[in-house]
């Protein structure tokens, strides 16, 4: 299992685990993050969008041009941002940090 933390836009604290191979939509979906994934992961829709935290962002795989292309209509964009269902859970990722952006709690009205 891989530990991820997700921080919601009020700063609190969530711990899920992962399984290697899973898409970090999927595991936010699973422990009620606000995380919409419209498109069901064909980089359709910005909807998943999430912040990396900066100490974990460069050991992602590169965005693609098409997340990249997204990104761009996401809100609330940082340099960091990327779509969360573009990122496949591993366990050197064990201990992954991200944030929910503000703007996501506000697309679905919460």
């Amino acid at each position: 299992m891989v530990s991820v933390t997700f921080v919601t836009a009020k700063g609190e604290k969530i711990l899920a685990q992962a399984q290697p191979g899973q898409r970090l939509l999927e595991v936010g979906q699973n422990i009620g993050m606000p995380l919409e994934g419209t498109c069901e992961g064909q980089m359709a829709c910005s909807t998943c969008h999430v912040v990396v935290a900066p100490d974990w962002f460069d050991r992602l795989a590169p965005a693609v041009d098409d997340e990249e292309d997204m990104l761009d209509l996401a809100a609330g964009v940082t340099r960091t941002s990327r779509l969360s269902c573009q990122i496949e859970v591993s366990e050197a990722l064990d201990g992954l940090v991200v944030h929910i952006p503000a703007e996501a709690r506000d697309m679905q009205g919460r």
